[in-house]
């Protein structure tokens, strides 16, 4: 697979591909030459009808196949921490007759973020190629990586399709998703065993994946929900929303009832995906 998360020039020392990563000169080339769907056979189509001097407007219609979207990781965000690659799948999807042959694929993110890879078909209608992203270096090495936190956000999906009849189509912006840091929270509940109607003091925190340093970080100004599940309930309730301090941590106070576990859930932003503290278990004595 071919990758680039930054353009050379764009990523000082923070973490860029060691050297210009493009896509391949066949699939730039032909980006060129095809915005909409064409055919090659068009030309000699349009020499052939200038010479017999007959043909209908249908005829001359130039044909090709159809782009009809694209999907990212199963409709699902792409989350990545500081540690492992991400693997991941694309497929595009359309239709031509006889069928689909070969797609070129590129990714294309916030502040120059951009990846490329390309696959055959694997049926007449839907062609998947598989993305690797990494926000780490290599074990034991300070290799560069291909994400910066600049990069986080909503990226989009161009296609250029091939069909069995050599026909090709260039689909711009066919597709989108979310190419986000991943978050953690953790959770305390204390005195435990506490009193019934005596005042339980909650506390976690919330961090998220640096991609410049390879750490994670307190997200700050986040606002976080405090829920409770009784004892004998699958449920988790909603009791509170709090807000992150300047380093990510939460606390708050809440009276203690029954018992049950109490933990911290954080929805997730546009840049950041969600997170759930393990439930922590506090027993509630009368």
């Amino acid at each position: 697979m071919r990758s680039l998360a930054t353009p050379p020039g764009d990523r000082q020392s923070d973490g860029c591909d060691s050297g210009p990563r493009s896509a391949a000169p066949r699939a730039r080339l032909r980006r060129e030459s095809v915005g909409r769907a064409t055919s090659r056979g068009a030309v000699a189509s349009a020499v052939g009808l200038l010479l017999v001097g007959v043909g209908s407007s249908a005829d001359a219609t130039p044909r090709g196949p159809v782009v009809s979207g694209a999907t990212v990781n199963s409709g699902r965000d792409v989350i990545v921490g500081i540690t492992h690659d991400v693997v991941f799948p694309v497929t595009v999807t359309g239709s031509d007759d006889p069928g689909l042959n070969f797609a070129d694929v590129d990714l294309k993110g916030p502040h120059g973020g951009f990846y490329t890879t390309d696959a055959y078909c694997e049926t007449a209608t839907a062609c998947t190629t598989v993305f690797t992203v990494n926000a780490h270096p290599a074990a034991g090495s300070d290799d560069p990586v291909d994400l910066a936190n600049a990069n986080a956000g909503t990226w989009s999906v161009d296609a250029l399709v091939d069909a069995d009849t050599g026909d090709s189509v260039f689909a711009p912006g066919v597709g989108s998703f979310g190419l986000k840091r991943a978050a953690r929270l953790t959770v305390n509940a204390s005195p435990e065993p506490v009193a019934k109607g005596a005042r339980i003091t909650v506390t976690g925190k919330l961090v998220r994946a640096n991609w410049d340093t390879y750490r994670y970080a307190g997200y700050t100004g986040q606002a976080v929900k405090l829920q409770f599940r009784p004892k004998d309930s699958s449920t988790y309730t909603t009791v509170a929303t709090v807000n992150t301090s300047n380093t990510g941590t939460l606390r708050t106070t809440v009276k203690a009832v029954k018992d049950g576990y109490w933990r911290w859930d954080f929805t997730g932003t546009t840049t950041t995906g969600p997170a759930k503290a393990t439930g922590d278990y506090v027993d509630v004595r009368p």
